[in-house]
């Protein structure tokens, strides 16, 4: 059975943007395409108010991010998750745990060392965008 179901992490996300060729782009079409990308209210706040920041201007223009950042909030699915904390080395990162643990999905991506090094949670693989593109292939 493949994958269906993702969080998918700020920073892969914001990746995919600035490289839609690169493997963190291949990862969030296939969620997008065949799958479901997942958000909560805490996950997507943090997506839009970091993809919108000006240090972007020379990459990618504003009226794409804001187009981007409207058609995530139109095919994302929206999970509430339980208040919790705890799980992660920093605490900011909980929310993605959470968002995944309340949406129950198949696998949580993130670049960030703080959730890959947990490997997992609560049956949940935590996997890098290439680790991931790794075992959607397999």
């Amino acid at each position: 059975m493949k994958a269906k179901r993702a969080v998918i992490d700020t920073n892969v996300l914001i990746s995919a943007v600035l490289s839609p060729k690169g493997t963190a782009a291949a990862v969030t079409r296939y969620f997008v395409r065949q799958g479901c990308v997942l958000f909560s209210a805490e996950t997507f706040a943090e997506f839009e108010t970091r993809l919108m920041r000006p240090k972007f201007d020379p990459y990618v223009t504003r009226e794409l991010r804001l187009q981007i950042v409207r058609d995530f909030s139109v095919v994302g699915e929206w999970v509430k998750p339980a208040d919790d904390t705890g799980y992660s080395r920093d605490p900011d990162d909980d929310k993605f745990i959470l968002a995944a643990r309340a949406g129950n999905v198949d696998v949580l991506v993130s670049g960030d060392a703080d959730l890959t090094d947990l490997k997992s949670v609560g049956g949940i693989p935590i996997l890098s965008p290439r680790e991931c593109w790794e075992w959607l292939n397999s």
